[in-house]
């Protein structure tokens, strides 16, 4: 090993600039932590004639990515990419098998092949590192790795995307539907062009399955996690919840039960006076509950080129200073196959909001049915009358299991004086 980590870099998007802005800012501070230089010798991307804002005169050009995997020049590869497969998937496999280290901030790929990844590093004697994978510069993964080691975690929850936080937070502020807040974070370039991964919960689910193999010692299974997003969340049920004394949140929730692990990702109505639900603008916060060390709290930004790099640069400086924990917070080699609880055994609290015509006997049927499905109101809101029109009609129901719930559902979408499916949101008291 030379004194220098050598470092190669593929990808120089706004992550993979941010990093070289980093570690060329502070270089000198790195180097007094270190006891040794990081310094960038190689890098790659798709389009070399590119102007990214930076000088990239003294680093190795590299056409091929894939080519830094064997370069000798290089001891640890950053793979800012991105994807679950192609290019990323090959070069980080690639680098584990020539001996070197990997750092990348990509959650895709560790969601879906992270435990066969981590085998392979542990095997090898390298490092895979991924702090940047989850809530950006908030060191969520080395604190369940490493600073609650000493506690048995029974649960992990959180807002993991700052796309879905801000529009969220904004049709809090600004009663405007989903769809204008959208191209509104679009355009403020919080929201990609195709957000489906955010909005859709695809990017939560990702970050989840990673936090929940770290809190629980089992293999990273992005397919158990019930995914749900944010587009049918309108300005309607969030002046609803605000009148009920809720906050509506995108929460990732990790949980043991008595049926298994679960993993969901899904819109939540979470208490008012909570602190997550003050979480604004694109801010990322993640609680963590350990029979120590109780429940701690950790919030910051999720998302960007500085939050990110920050999240790499401490990698490399735990690579550099020689330091390697087990990916996963147990070796690779101790992962278990987790038993996972199916959504149909989740139990709790629920909103509903129903759209039914204004005549008597509405309500005695849809509470007759409730009742038949054991399932307990709670509270019910009615705003005003209009004899043979439509209105919402909105009801809280005690703790009820998603079966009966959904059994439910289904019973009242049939009525005739329902008229649109019923819209649900799961309420969680924390």
């Amino acid at each position: 090993m030379s004194t220098s980590l050598r470092i190669g870099v593929a990808g120089l998007g706004t992550v993979g600039v941010g990093v070289i802005e980093l570690l060329t800012q502070h270089a000198a501070m790195l180097m007094r932590r270190c006891g040794r230089e990081l310094t960038i010798v190689a890098v790659s991307a798709r389009d070399r004639s590119r102007d990214r804002g930076i000088d990239l005169k003294d680093y190795r050009w590299v056409d091929e990515a894939a080519a830094l995997a064997t370069d000798p020049e290089i001891d640890v590869v950053v793979e800012l990419i991105g994807g679950s497969e192609g290019i990323a998937k090959k070069l980080i496999e690639d680098s584990i098998a020539a001996g070197k280290s990997v750092v990348t901030a990509n959650k895709a790929l560790i969601a879906h092949h992270g435990s066969d990844l981590a085998r392979a590093a542990e095997q090898g004697g390298v490092t895979l590192a991924f702090e940047a994978a989850v809530a950006g510069g908030i060191p969520i993964l080395k604190a369940v790795r490493e600073s609650l080691a000493g506690n048995h975690i029974s649960s992990v929850y959180g807002i993991l995307n700052g796309t879905c936080n801000y529009i969220l937070a904004a049709m809090q502020d600004s009663g405007s539907e989903f769809a204008d807040v959208l191209a509104e974070a679009q355009a403020l370039g919080y929201a990609e062009e195709d957000p489906a991964f955010d909005v859709d919960g695809i990017d939560a689910a990702h970050k989840l399955a990673i936090l929940t193999s770290l809190a629980f010692g089992c293999d990273v299974d992005f397919d158990s996690v019930h995914v749900e997003g944010i587009r049918n969340v309108t300005p309607t049920d969030i002046a609803f919840a605000e009148e009920l004394g809720y906050r509506i949140k995108l929460l990732a929730i990790a949980r043991e039960t008595e049926y298994g692990i679960e993993q969901r990702v899904h819109p939540c109505m979470v208490p008012a006076d909570t602190p997550i639900a003050h979480v604004g603008g694109v801010f990322n916060a993640v609680v963590v509950e350990g029979d120590h060390v109780d429940r701690t709290v950790f919030e910051g930004r999720g998302a960007g080129a500085g939050p990110t790099a920050s999240a790499v640069a401490a990698d490399l400086v735990d690579i550099a200073r020689g330091l390697q924990a087990p990916t996963f917070a147990v070796p690779a080699s101790n992962l278990v196959t987790a038993e996972h609880a199916a959504m149909e055994h989740h139990r709790g609290p629920y909103y509903i909001r129903l759209q039914v015509v204004d005549r008597p006997g509405v309500m005695a049927d849809i509470a007759a049915i409730l009742r038949d499905e054991s399932v307990s109101i709670e509270s019910l809101l009615q705003h005003g009358r209009s004899p043979d029109e439509a209105v919402p009609l909105v009801l809280t129901v005690h703790d009820t299991g998603e079966r009966s719930m959904n059994s439910a559902l289904a019973k009242i979408d049939r009525l005739d004086t329902v008229l649109e499916p019923p819209h649900v949101i799961r309420i969680e008291p924390l």
